[in-house]
């Protein structure tokens, strides 16, 4: 077990990895099949369907609305990944960033330079301490806090954000077990106020266009996703006084998916999971651990002082999640080997299927769009994938991709940004809500306990209590943009 200095963050970071190590402890030594940890608001089940009582005096959050507001007054708290938001809210006319908090001061006065630069007012700023980040979240003048820090910080600063009346954007994951992923829904709850997981990979040209062509019907009964988190980190993991001090961390105690969100979530809104459909059971595998471990052996970064870590995190890690209508999702897990980057980004149904990096495309009538037609094994021939593009194009891409031009990842940070804010400023219920939040981030912890336990399935939580056989389809394919 990992005893960093007690400071509050070491504290929070070591509480967050030692709660799934000893549901992992406990599995193993009970050598059955694995089911959710009981959590707040919830109890074991041993059938996979069951969802636990929601607590009085909480209200389901899938079509919450909020009164609209002229402008969103936000607040950054986390300027490395969070400057790129600060940046996206200073391309929005109709949001104002009125903090920002770092524990680094020059990070949080480079976000500032940059607020009066762009739009010539300087926000309050909030550096140099642990728990500065609560006066920024305790003020009255905050319509939304964006949470962009470690991971271990994400739930304690969402349940305070909206516990204090703001609505919560947070990055991935949004929490790592499966108990802080039930503290998050019962406070957006209780609270009726968003937790946003800030997964701007479901707004990429690619995944946009691909869940325009799904609800428009083009894959036909869809039955197959495929997606992943392939990127070559070794680098990043070593480097001091960046993400790679508390990422790497994660690799010395948990042995399974670390961080699932940026390929499964496009896939479950692809899906409807949550609406109309949703996770029932997850297996995982993972291979032998070796990438990392050879990777610092080579090149001993930062002068060898890691020589004497153990990394316990397999190289690759699939899982396999079956839903409740019998789809199947495989999903992948590789940061320390030398690959190109993928997401994978797949989707198959009685119609066609898509795979991208690259993108490829399979019909199976292409003449119904005026293509030419192709053999049984065979992708579209660029010029007809072109013209699909065209028709298929999601009209949010069409309207925000030249202010987009620039942003982070290719655009989608500021696309991503835009609709959520656009949300709020309309009063709408955001593209995903807490539910969709917490049933991407638990695959963390379930299927590092499937690992632990054999590969045997777990039952993933229904987050929504069973509100997803009711719940519409996403929207966002037909919804209106306002002011692109």
């Amino acid at each position: 077990m990992i005893t960093p200095n007690l400071s509050r963050r070491g504290f929070l970071k070591a509480s967050a990895l030692t709660g799934v190590g000893a549901s992992l402890v406990r599995l193993a030594g009970a050598g059955r099949a694995a089911e959710p940890a009981p959590a707040s608001g919830a109890s074991a089940e041993s059938d996979l369907g069951s969802a636990p009582p929601r607590p009085e005096g909480q209200m389901p959050v899938h079509t919450l609305s909020t009164p609209p507001l002229e402008r969103v007054r936000v607040a950054v708290i986390g300027l490395h990944r969070g400057l790129e938001h600060v940046r996206s809210c200073l391309g929005t006319e109709f949001a104002e960033v009125v903090g920002v908090c770092d524990l680094r001061d020059d990070r949080a006065q480079a976000a500032a330079g940059a607020c009066v630069t762009q739009r010539g007012r300087q926000p309050s700023v909030y550096s140099g301490s642990e728990s500065v980040w609560e006066k920024l979240v305790d003020r009255d003048d905050i319509d939304v806090v964006y949470i962009a820090t470690p991971w271990a910080w994400h739930v304690p600063m969402c349940l305070r954000a909206m516990e204090r009346g703001k609505h919560a954007f947070v990055e991935v994951a949004a929490a790592m077990t499966v108990e802080d992923c039930w503290k998050l829904v019962n406070t957006s709850e209780r609270t009726r106020r968003h937790c946003v997981m800030l997964e701007n990979c479901c707004y990429g040209e690619n995944e946009l266009l691909v869940l325009n062509m799904a609800r428009q019907g083009v894959f036909g009964e869809l039955t197959h996703a495929e997606c992943g988190y392939i990127h070559d980190l070794r680098e990043v993991l070593f480097e001091l006084g960046s993400e790679g001090d508390w990422r790497r961390d994660y690799h010395r105690q948990l042995d399974g998916n670390l961080y699932p969100t940026h390929g499964l979530g496009p896939v479950a809104q692809y899906l409807g999971i949550g609406r109309g459909d949703q996770f029932r059971l997850l297996v995982s595998v993972s291979s032998g651990e070796g990438g990392l471990t050879r990777y610092r052996d080579l090149k001993q970064p930062n002068g060898g002082r890691h020589a004497g870590e153990k990394y316990v995190c397999g190289d690759m890690n699939t899982s396999v999640i079956r839903t409740e209508l019998g789809r199947t999702i495989m999903l992948q897990h590789d940061v320390v080997n030398p690959r190109p980057y993928s997401r994978i980004n797949a989707l198959s149904g009685t119609g066609g299927t898509f795979f991208d990096y690259p993108a490829r495309l399979a019909l199976d009538a292409p003449a119904r769009y005026g293509l030419e037609a192709t053999g049984p094994h065979e992708w579209l021939g660029e010029k007809d994938l072109e013209k699909m593009r065209r028709r298929f194009t999601h009209p949010l891409w069409s309207r925000l991709a030249e202010r987009a031009a620039g942003a982070g990842h290719g655009g989608m940070d500021y696309v991503m940004n835009w609709r959520h804010l656009d949300c709020l400023r309309r009063g709408a219920t955001p593209d995903s809500v807490v539910y969709d939040a917490a049933s991407w981030s638990c695959i963390v912890e379930l299927s590092a306990r499937s690992v632990a336990a054999g590969s045997m399935p777990v039952a993933i939580p229904d987050f929504t209590r069973g509100l997803w056989k009711a719940m519409t389809p996403l929207g966002i394919a037909e919804a209106p943009v306002r002011g692109a």
